[in-house]
């Protein structure tokens, strides 16, 4: 069966494929790498739609290192394909294959909760990297539980079949065979510039929250993620 990814309906309704989000997405993975001083010579993105992650990482990067995106999406691989320069390439491929050497980092950014088998696809990619980072969205909160819609709404409109809490990702990662090495929450609706009164009373709300207790603010509003680096 042609998942949405491939048959054009996913285009169709986020026709930007989430390329607006990768400065910010960028300046999350700088934080992880720079919190355990890492920095990785060759890298690849599994299921990195339009690319821009990877294209921004690599115009900041060395000459030396060298970046691979992997996506199984015809669409985005030909919005990707045009980022393509010395150091920086693209496959129309779901992930490196097994004769490739294992890359230093893989991330895996907002993407195995849209995979139906989210377990073998975790377990598949495990040894193609020496780290691997994710960036998790935590839909499940007591909000998005007792309202519903959004999480019908996030299944509908961005292709999400998983919900997490930090919890029971965390316990998803172990269970596939991971080492979780460091986490931490990430919060993109405070982080960004937002419009209107009520987006912005919202967001002082939201982040006040967070400063005073971000665990159980997370529980209990969501409008979170959460980014991990494991062996």
């Amino acid at each position: 069966m042609t998942s949405i990814y491939e048959s054009g309906v996913y285009l169709e309704n986020n026709p930007q494929w989430h390329e607006q989000d990768a400065p910010w997405k960028v300046t999350q993975i700088k934080k992880m790498l720079a919190r355990n001083g890492l920095s990785p010579m060759r890298v690849c993105d599994v299921g990195c739609g339009s690319g821009e992650i990877l294209r921004l990482l690599a115009e900041e990067s060395t000459a030396s290192a060298t970046f691979v995106g992997y996506d199984i999406s015809p669409f985005a691989h030909e919005i990707a394909k045009r980022k393509a320069r010395d150091n920086l390439g693209f496959r129309l491929e779901p992930l490196p294959g097994a004769s490739e050497q294992p890359y230093d980092l893989l991330l895996c950014v907002d993407v195995f909760e849209h995979v139906e088998d989210c377990f073998a696809f975790l377990r598949e990619i495990k040894s193609k990297a020496v780290y691997k980072l994710f960036h998790i969205p935590l839909d499940l909160s007591v909000q998005t539980v007792l309202r519903a819609t959004p999480l019908l709404q996030r299944r509908a409109s961005i292709g999400h079949i998983h919900y997490f809490t930090k919890d029971t990702a965390l316990a998803t990662l172990r269970d596939a065979g991971y080492e979780i090495t460091d986490h931490f929450y990430t919060h993109k609706f405070c982080d960004t510039p937002q419009s209107g009164l009520v987006d912005n009373v919202t967001k002082w709300v939201l982040s006040s929250l967070f400063v005073l207790n971000e665990e159980l603010a997370v529980r209990i509003l969501g409008c979170s993620s959460l980014m991990v680096l494991a062996k």
